[in-house]
């Protein structure tokens, strides 16, 4: 039978739409109960949990056939609360949110909502994140362009469909999500510009300042430096994000880890350890020392051990930094 911790967690994850946390927790059950001998019980809860977390992702929802594997389309449940971020961020989220659900009060004075948003900061600061988030809280689809896809050799036929991606923004009210936007959103002035980079571009500064659609349009980039000066004011709103600070690290670990700290943490430690990491690595460095606590058979996260992920982590990114260092 589940341990008293592990019923708290998974009533708490379920109540604060932590979809993961709550999968990690019902695989620890599973495997707690194979151990006692409970084979038939241990594989119902993993079949259970394999079926429900592929619910909501990827697929392809009445689109044409050209956008085919160039629109995902999932329903999220990332909750706001999973946001760790400054407080200055999370009000301008908030009236992003607040200007869309009472988008009818503004046209009746002729304004729009913000709804085309531009996110610029590192990778795995929350970015990606935060176009799931503002789907969930406007329960919209997010449906995530895949950029890379969009860009073709021949002439005409990228900004032929980015007309069609446009057309379905038009047509079914959703969140639009262009990662790695920089990949279409070049400055033209470079030297590096080619004529087909040049009209896609073109044609995305006619297709964004016509839309007048109820849809929200996300761009996001790691380098700003590299878009068109031109893009800049087509966007709503610009927001920035950066990697978390002390508090910021402490309250991500803890939404990360919850029900398994143990009253005796070394969160001093711990927090210094995880200094000028992103979100993203302080949330897998967390997941390593979950998965080596559970394969442990241990009932908590022993700061050493989240302590000792962190520094793996940090390893990487002076081997990366060394790396692309002149010699």
């Amino acid at each position: 039978m589940a341990t008293a911790e592990q019923l708290k967690s998974l009533i708490r994850s379920h109540y604060n739409n932590e979809v993961e946390l709550f999968s990690t927790v019902a695989l620890q059950v599973a495997a707690h109960e194979a151990k006692q001998g409970h084979t038939v019980l241990a594989v119902e809860i993993q079949q259970l949990v394999d079926s429900l977390s592929v619910k909501g992702r990827g697929a392809n929802r009445h689109f044409h056939p050209d956008l085919k594997g160039l629109v995902l389309s999932e329903d999220t449940q990332t909750p706001k609360s999973a946001l760790v971020i400054p407080e200055d961020l999370n009000v301008r989220i908030d009236r992003i949110i607040h200007e869309y659900r009472q988008r009818a009060k503004l046209k009746k004075y002729g304004l729009m909502h913000r709804r085309k948003i531009l996110l610029i900061g590192p990778p795995g600061t929350g970015k990606t994140m935060t176009a799931s988030v503002l789907a969930n809280e406007l329960h919209l689809t997010l449906n995530t362009i895949q950029v890379d896809r969009l860009v073709t050799k021949f002439m005409g036929e990228s900004s032929a469909k980015l007309r069609l991606i446009f057309d379905l923004i038009e047509r079914e009210t959703a969140v639009y999500f262009f990662d790695e936007f920089d990949a279409i959103g070049g400055d033209r002035a470079l030297d590096n510009d080619v004529g087909e980079m040049r009209r896609i571009l073109n044609a995305f500064l006619q297709f964004i300042e016509q839309d007048r659609s109820d849809s929200v349009i996300i761009a996001a980039t790691n380098n700003p430096g590299l878009l068109d000066q031109a893009l800049f004011r087509r966007f709503d709103d610009i927001l920035y994000f950066g990697h978390p600070e002390e508090d910021e690290r402490k309250r991500l670990v803890e939404n990360l880890l919850s029900a398994f700290i143990p009253s005796r943490f070394s969160w001093k430690k711990v927090v210094e350890e995880g200094k000028g990491l992103s979100h993203a690595e302080i949330d897998h460095a967390c997941r390593d020392a979950l998965k080596e606590t559970i394969l442990s058979d241990d009932q908590a996260v022993s700061s050493a051990k989240l302590i000792h992920a962190l520094q793996e982590r940090q390893k990487v990114n002076r081997n990366l930094l060394e790396s692309k260092s002149p010699k």
